[in-house]
């Protein structure tokens, strides 16, 4: 069976209602937009005649000739070299300076977890962090017992 003997061309009623639908809807918002690019001036306006003349005045875009000279002059080719040496020195220094540090992460991994753990097991730990879940569990339910306000006091209401 071809594309044409099963209609696949063709659109579904739906179809073709919806792409008329959003082709209406588009031409109507565009159009909308029409008279927003050509503002007229209200001719009954007093500042009418300012206005138009200002919008005329205004209507090249400025030009990087009409923009002012900075008041600083550009530094001499001598003095940007000049700061250029100084940067790529500082950065040799820098080179140098990191390039004498005794690296010691590139080790053995297992070896640098076995250190870790040794240095964490010689170091005391703090009572509230060998509890178990169950001690945990039990001093939060605590807290928040203690954390519930009390019950309300009946009070007499004045006759």
């Amino acid at each position: 069976m071809s594309v044409t003997e099963m209609n696949a061309i063709v659109l579904k009623k739906t179809g073709w209602t919806a792409a008329w639908g959003m082709a209406l809807g588009s031409a109507l918002v565009l159009g909308g937009c029409v008279s927003a690019f050509e503002p007229k001036t209200d001719p009954t306006s007093p500042l009418a005649p300012r206005v138009q003349q200002l919008v005329d005045e205004n209507r090249q875009y400025p030009r990087w000739a009409d923009f002012p000279r900075s008041s600083s002059p550009l530094p001499a080719p001598a003095e940007v070299a000049a700061n250029v040496g100084r940067l790529e020195s500082r950065n040799a220094a820098l080179t140098a300076e990191t390039a004498r540090i005794d690296w010691t992460l590139n080790t053995d991994p297992a070896a640098f977890v076995a250190q870790v753990n040794r240095r964490v097991d010689a170091s005391q730990m703090s009572p509230q962090t060998l509890r178990t879940a169950e001690q945990i569990e039990a001093y939060a339910e605590e807290l928040r017992q203690r954390a519930k306000a009390p019950p309300p006091i009946d009070r007499p209401r004045p006759q």
